[in-house]
Parts: structure tokens; C-alpha cells; sequence
């Protein structure tokens, strides 16, 4: 087995930059501004813009599964993961190639709807479908998207800004999509045109938020919340060489079906929200609503003492350190 993602993802990263040009050229390409360590690679593109580029799997029986998600879902899933990713960056989706390895004795019907799913919401953003591949699978289907983009020069919101002082906030509500998959796990249908099980079917990334953001400078780091609050916040801190403290009562927990929500903090290393969390000076006038979406200020970036941490205050009073519990793939289970 390999390492734990997060640790091969560090030793990929290392084997990287002694690899790279001295100069940082890639070819004809340009510069090199930003690689591996946030959501996007950043290279620099033109007088006026820099390149965003993203790229994701969608694997059968990991990130979906036929019998619970139709394939209009996965299809919008595939191309979501990729959006947030540029949402995540501040910057605006161009084009999209989409390489599918599929199984030969699956219907072309089902392949139809996939790309009825992923061309809706291409369309919604403007991405165009410019290229990829296709082959015969041996084992479930196989996407793998590759998402370009663009932010104005010098203006891509990165994981590594965030600094002590600065205030943290979340978009819209956290947990509604793993509350849905804890659902299907259990044997349970949801009804899919519930607006909760729509946050897991049919997420929406927050392009618009995003853009909105990096157009006025406001945040001074961003990610993208697609493996759990308590893994993407402490990616952030260790980017950004800052700890974070955070309070529970300040969490926007999504409500359950009967519409409570959980004192538990489990909603927090669930992950596939695709939310976005970000940082911002504490002076800076952050308003409770962008683009239709609800953001809540959660809590403070502060100076760390050795290794970036999470703490969080308890609705008792109490603190206690957010251990990152959220998605890792390769990780080892007892």
C-alpha cells in the first residue's frame, strides 16, 4: 500500500522541486508561479491574466457508486470537483478534458447521461469541453477531469496567505452531503430532489463567491472544502505557517431531515461539501451574504508555537485540539 495521501502527496511534491528548471520555466509555457500544495497550479499566462489548472479523479466505488448515484450526478460531481477547485482560487473556468475509462459492457445510455449531467453545468459556467480520451476499463468507470482557468495577474488566492490576526469564515452550511452518504451506507434512499440530498447529488461550487472575492482582494487565503473542515483548515494553516482557533458555536452545520442540527462534530471531517473557507483581515468588511450564499465568520488564525493546530472551543467552555479526520485516501485502517 502506499503512503497515506496526504505524506505521498508531500513526498511528490519534494521529488518535484528537485526535479523542476532552476528557471521555473515549463517549456513555452511561462512560469511557474504556484504548484503542487494548493488547489490549483498557477502559471503565468499573459500581461493581463495567469493560468489556473486543476485535475481530479471520479472512481468508481470510491467517489460513487452506480447503484446510488444516477449518472447525471456523477457526471455534474466529476466537473463540481474540478469548479471548486478555481472557485478556490478566486478565478473564473475556461475549458475542461475529460478522460473516461469505462467498462465495456456498460450501457451508452448511461454514458449518455453522464455527459447530459456534465455538459448542464458546463453550460451554466461557460466551460467548454475542449478534449480528453476514452478507453475500456477493466475494473468501473474511470473520469478523470483536468479543469483550465484564469484569474486576473498576480490576483490567484492562495492556501499559503492567511496570517495571524486573521478572521476565518466558511460558506453556506457543512455536513448536509455527508449527512446524505451516511444515508445511502445505511440502506436508506433519499429523496433526491430534497435540497439536503442535493448538496451530495448536485453540488454547487462557489464560482461566483469566489470570483467575487478575488476581484476585491478581500481574502488573504482560501481553500476548497472537498475532504472535511478539520483536514482542508489544517492544510491551510500548515501552508500558511499559522494555527487556527475556532468556535463551535459558530459552525453552520447543516440541519438533519427533521431539522436540527448536531451538537456533534462529526459534520466537520465528512468532506464533498465544496464550500469554501477563507481568511480575511480582521478589519475587513466581510458581509454575511455573497452571491446568494450565507458565510459565517467561525473563529481566528493565531501565531503557532511549532507544528500549525487546530483548536477548537467547545459549547462547554472547553478547548481541545481538531485533529484533521477527514477523507485520506491510502490511509491505513485497524
Amino acid at each position: 500500500m502506499p503512503l497515506p495521501e496526504l505524506k505521498l502527496i508531500e513526498r511528490l511534491r519534494h521529488q518535484a522541486r528537485r526535479s523542476q528548471r532552476p528557471s521555473g520555466k515549463i517549456g513555452d509555457l511561462g512560469d511557474l508561479i504556484t504548484g503542487m500544495g494548493d488547489d490549483c497550479a498557477v502559471l503565468r499566462g499573459s500581461a493581463r491574466y495567469d493560468l489556473l489548472v486543476t485535475t481530479d479523479f471520479s472512481l468508481e466505488n470510491v467517489h460513487f457508486r452506480r447503484a446510488w448515484h444516477p449518472p447525471e450526478s456523477v457526471g455534474h460531481r466529476c466537473l463540481a470537483r474540478g469548479l471548486s477547485d478555481i472557485a478556490a482560487m478566486g478565478g473564473e473556468a475556461t475549458a475542461a478534458f475529460l478522460s473516461l475509462g469505462l467498462p465495456s459492457r456498460i450501457p451508452q445510455k448511461w454514458v449518455d447521461r453522464f455527459m447530459k449531467g456534465f455538459q448542464a453545468l458546463a453550460r451554466r459556467y461557460g466551460v467548454v469541453l475542449a478534449g480528453g480520451d476514452a478507453a475500456e476499463s477493466a475494473r468501473g468507470v474511470i473520469a478523470d477531469i483536468i479543469v483550465l482557468g484564469r484569474v486576473q495577474r498576480g490576483q490567484a488566492i492562495l492556501r499559503s496567505g492567511a496570517s495571524a490576526g486573521d478572521a476565518i469564515y466558511v460558506t453556506g452550511h457543512l455536513g448536509a452531503s455527508g449527512r446524505v452518504l451516511q444515508e445511502l451506507r445505511s440502506g436508506r434512499r433519499p429523496n433526491l430532489k430534497a435540497a439536503a440530498s442535493r448538496a451530495h447529488f448536485f453540488p454547487e461550487p462557489r464560482m461566483k463567491l469566489g470570483q467575487w472575492l478575488g476581484q476585491r482582494g478581500l481574502a488573504s487565503a482560501m481553500i476548497d472544502l472537498s475532504d472535511g473542515l478539520s483536514t482542508d483548515l489544517a492544510h491551510l494553516c500548515v501552508e500558511s505557517g499559522v494555527s487556527a482557533v475556532i468556535r463551535q458555536e459558530s459552525l453552520p452545520i447543516a440541519e438533519n431531515s427533521r431539522g436540527r442540527r448536531s451538537k456533534s462534530l462529526e459534520a466537520l471531517d465528512w468532506g464533498e461539501d465544496y464550500e469554501l473557507l477563507f481568511t480575511a483581515g480582521a478589519r475587513a468588511k466581510i458581509p454575511n451574504k455573497i452571491a446568494g450564499v450565507p458565510v459565517s465568520r467561525i473563529g481566528e488564525m493565531i501565531g503557532a508555537k511549532g507544528k500549525p493546530k487546530v483548536t477548537i472551543m467547545a459549547l462547554d467552555g472547553g478547548r481541545r485540539e481538531l485533529k484533521p479526520r477527514g477523507w485520506q485516501h491510502f490511509r491505513r485502517r485497524s
